[in-house]
């Protein structure tokens, strides 16, 4: 096989990951030991990484064994905040400013008087920390359906998104939202929270695809921005979603001239270049 292997242009660990990482090094540095609310994001490699030099995930504030606790990118409520504060337990706060930047409209929006509606997966971390920013004015759906069955809303509506989310996507949500409560809603205020990043990547993964003949994908199954990724390009060419260069089958590679690369925000810049190491040394075996 003699493909050529290329990267999206853009990939990989975002800005309000590498800030995140670098923030708990620091934090490393001067207590020797921090704890995550959560891991600091979804990817396997990275929170091992991590472990290895002392930043331990917690999944709640029960499991909280010392003193330093760092709010992961994804961000929390201020609920959650509260708690931390109340056991003296000291903050490292490393949420992503496009998610700070999400809260604080939330949570104008809620003070405003309108029904914040929230575009996102409400089991997912940033959302959860979003709905709290909100106080009891707040839903997140993905499917309006859903919030047509479930809720009365109220004639003031303010519509925020989840951060990773894809940008045509929240604007058919909005669509969908105005056509079906449109008699009902009397002031609508629609306030754009989506992660630019986020979108030149989808859109330089798109590129990539249209012109390759397999796109593989690597980042954490369970990282919803690394699953878009793969959903954006699997119409287009044959694509798979990799958490590390084991989940490469080499049949993959069989005919193929030209093979594109992307990842997840989360992905930390070796596994990429583990990946390229790995389809080079299976060029080998299905040349």
């Amino acid at each position: 096989m003699n493909a050529q292997i290329d990267k999206a242009k853009e990939l990989g660990l975002c800005f309000g990951v590498r800030r995140a990482v670098r923030m708990l090094k620091q934090g490393v540095g001067k207590y020797g030991e921090v704890e995550t609310l959560g891991p600091l994001a979804h990817n396997k490699q990275l929170v091992q990484g991590l472990a290895e030099i002392g930043i331990r995930a917690v999944e709640n504030l029960d499991q909280v064994q010392g003193k330093i606790l760092a709010i992961t990118a994804h961000g929390t409520s201020p609920q959650v905040l509260s708690e931390i504060e109340a056991r003296r337990i000291h903050i490292i706060d490393t949420t992503c400013p496009i998610v700070r930047k999400a809260q604080r409209t939330a949570k104008e929006l809620a003070e405003a008087g309108y029904q914040v509606i929230i575009f996102g997966e409400a089991e997912h971390q940033e959302v959860k920390g979003l709905l709290g920013w909100a106080g009891d004015k707040g839903i997140a759906e993905i499917d309006v359906k859903e919030i047509d069955r479930s809720s009365d809303l109220s004639p003031r509506l303010g519509i925020i998104s989840q951060t990773t989310q894809g940008q045509s996507d929240f604007i058919e949500f909005t669509k969908q939202l105005m056509t079906t409560f449109s008699p009902k809603v009397k002031d609508l205020r629609i306030v754009n929270t989506l992660c630019r990043t986020t979108q030149r990547r989808r859109e330089a993964a798109i590129r990539l695809a249209r012109k390759s003949d397999l796109m593989l994908v690597v980042g954490g199954s369970n990282s919803a921005n690394t699953r878009r990724l793969a959903e954006a390009c699997s119409p287009i060419v044959e694509t798979h979603l990799l958490e590390s260069t084991e989940g490469v089958d080499r049949s993959w590679l069989i005919g193929k001239r030209h093979i594109g690369i992307a990842a997840g925000a989360s992905t930390p810049d070796e596994a990429v270049e583990e990946l390229i190491d790995k389809l080079n040394s299976l060029a080998k075996l299905v040349a």
